[in-house]
């Protein structure tokens, strides 16, 4: 599956949202701005830039006093990242989702085989 397929039979919309909350989280670890984590998202993960700025907007609104400490922080102090990097970075990220989504399905297969 292409991370970015959200029409994989595999994979339930639910699951696809919170996959890009998770590597949105993991942008936030490594101060990266709303139109840097959209752009990383959209080269490594094949996410739709449209769908990483929805639910970076939904994770604003819940937790509106974080991102308000955050971007003050990013204001007062710019990180550079060379694009090597960025890169070696966010494939980094891609790949431990990917494991993590194994292993959740993996555990939910053994779940529902002991049933």
């Amino acid at each position: 599956m292409i991370m970015g397929d959200s029409s994989s039979s595999s994979s339930s919309p639910a699951s696809y949202i919170h996959m890009v909350q998770h590597l949105i989280e993991k942008c936030l670890i490594f101060d990266m701005t709303k139109e840097e984590c959209m752009e990383a998202l959209s080269k490594h993960a094949k996410i739709n830039p449209v769908i990483t700025s929805t639910v970076w907007n939904e994770l604003e609104k819940e937790n509106k006093e974080f991102f308000e400490g955050y971007l003050k922080s990013k204001s007062k102090e710019e990180k550079i990242m060379s694009q090597e990097e960025t890169t070696r970075i966010i494939q980094n990220m891609i790949s431990d989702s990917s494991h993590d989504s194994l292993n959740n399905n993996n555990n939910n297969n053994n779940n529902e085989d002991q049933q």
